[in-house]
């Protein structure tokens, strides 16, 4: 199927410099950019985890029982906290990293800062979690 391409000196190969598999092991920021992206896959293993415990829950005390039981294998408790780290990762790094950059939220004409974006960020997520807090502790 492919043929064999030969090169004059009219049609000379493209220079494709070797990339070493661990390239992004040489900055910080190159590391933290792959673990971001890998962390994607953590969060979906947990949706995925939670949509179980939903689907455990509707099906009823027995379901619920066994599924509790499950996640309490070593194994299991092992991979979510894996998870959980994954995900405050993503959450960090979208929300006071990325998010700041990436929305454009004008006021009277002008762009507000990063800063004043991430901050905002910052409160709202402290006021969720109070929220959260308060209905879980009641």
């Amino acid at each position: 199927m492919s043929e064999k391409v030969h090169y004059t000196r009219f049609h000379p190969r493209w220079y494709r410099p070797r990339v070493p598999v661990f390239w992004w092991l040489r900055r910080r920021s190159y590391l933290l950019f792959v673990l971001r992206e890998l962390s994607s896959v953590w969060v979906a293993w947990s949706v995925v985890f939670l949509l179980l415990l939903v689907n455990a829950v509707a099906q009823g005390p027995e379901r619920y029982g066994r599924f509790l039981a499950w996640s309490a294998a070593p194994g299991m408790v092992l991979l979510n906290v894996v998870a959980l780290c994954f995900v405050l990762l993503h959450a960090v790094t979208w929300l006071f990293t990325l998010s700041p950059h990436a929305m454009a939220v004008r006021l009277r004409g002008r762009r507000l800062p990063p800063a004043v974006i991430g901050v905002g960020n910052l409160v709202a997520w402290m006021l969720a979690s109070a929220l959260v807090a308060l209905l879980v502790l009641g």
